[in-house]
């Protein structure tokens, strides 16, 4: 055996001393990963040592070989022990800082969707009023949708890039006032009644969703006048975003009430003023309003289409999106991060 020969092997057994060495100075396990690597690496010391081999004549590296599987072997095993050590001895420490007297963490068993709650705050509002709630088909006939409503055979909200039909005359409804007539249909005046539920219509951007959330209201009895219709909705508002919120009704048009307004509250950003801190209101566009919802006194005509009198009786009916509602409540710039299910964002809502 060449001196070469046996200076490789000495040196191949010599790692062995070394690594036992380095592995009492270990104390984590990250230093040990980095022992692992400095003796076991690709580049490690057991690398650089087997790499002289290449120097041995064939009779020498047989010797050499086994010499450095052994070596690895043994390295591998005082790594693993080392390992093992420390696991425990990390265990012990958890276990010795344990508290058995400190409650427990229960796990995070979700919570209602931020829409549910805005729909469920609606419709209680509205039923603290004297509303009761009624529900309908969301596949809807166009009578009840567009005709019994007062909607004109040409009007653009029938057009197919508008609405979703199904087939001729049937269609996925895109406003919960079909239940107007439906309500009128099978009781009796006076009634007071919220329809919350789902509607369709063709859009998909930053504001807008294909599926969305409405609520309809109707009221009809003797004697009703757009001083009750304020009145109502002044309260319902106030109730939901505040008592210091201020409210004002503007001149609109909708096919179903006659006269129409859009309603639109105080900024609750800039608190009316159309600026937050010396800068432009993002939320109002510096206007100091927003509006929430649609409203008006039912048009003749849909008194027609349910068979009630309209010289006997009046009433007022006034729709808003839930999503809308939403997005103002809890500061929400994007309405599709409300159907994307995110648990992050979900999370923030009980």
């Amino acid at each position: 055996m060449s001196g070469d020969s046996k200076s490789l092997i000495q040196d191949l057994e010599n790692l062995v001393q070394a690594c036992e060495s380095a592995l009492g100075q270990v104390s984590s396990l990250q230093d040990l990963e980095s022992a692992r690597v400095e003796y076991l690496g690709r580049k490690g010391r057991l690398a650089q040592a087997m790499s002289a081999m290449a120097g041995l004549s064939p009779q020498e590296r047989p010797l050499a070989g086994k010499t450095a599987n052994t070596v690895k072997e043994r390295l591998t095993t005082l790594l693993s022990e080392r390992q093992t050590a420390l696991e425990q001895a990390q265990a012990q420490a958890e276990l010795a800082a344990f508290d058995p007297s400190v409650p427990g963490r229960a796990p995070w068993q979700g919570s209602l969707h931020p829409i549910t709650l805005v729909m469920q705050e609606v419709c209680e509002t509205l039923q603290a009023l004297g509303y009761d709630v009624v529900m309908g088909p969301e596949i809807e006939t166009d009578f009840y949708n567009f005709s019994s409503l007062n909607f004109p055979d040409e009007h653009p909200a029938r057009d197919m890039q508008d609405t979703l039909y199904i087939r001729d005359k049937v269609l996925l409804r895109t406003h919960t006032s079909p239940l107007q007539v439906r309500s009128m249909l099978t009781r009796k005046p006076p009634m007071a009644v919220i329809a919350p539920g789902k509607v369709y219509r063709r859009d998909s951007d930053l504001t807008h969703t294909p599926m969305f959330h409405q609520i309809e209201g109707l009221l009809v009895d003797r004697k009703v006048s757009m001083a009750d219709l304020r009145g109502t909705l002044t309260a319902f508002v106030r109730r939901v975003f505040g008592p210091d919120t201020r409210v004002r009704f503007r001149p609109s048009f909708f096919p179903f009430t006659e006269p129409s307004a859009e309603v639109d509250i105080s900024c609750f950003m800039c608190k009316g003023t159309g600026s937050c801190a010396s800068e432009a209101c993002r939320v109002c566009k510096t206007t100091g309003w927003i509006e929430i919802l649609g409203c008006g006194m039912v048009d003749p005509n849909v008194f027609a289409s349910a068979d009630i009198d309209p010289e006997e009786y009046t009433g007022f009916a006034f729709g808003l999106g839930i999503e809308r509602v939403a997005m103002l409540k809890y500061g929400v710039t994007d309405l599709r991060m409300f159907f994307e299910n995110d648990v992050r964002f979900l999370g923030q809502f009980f």
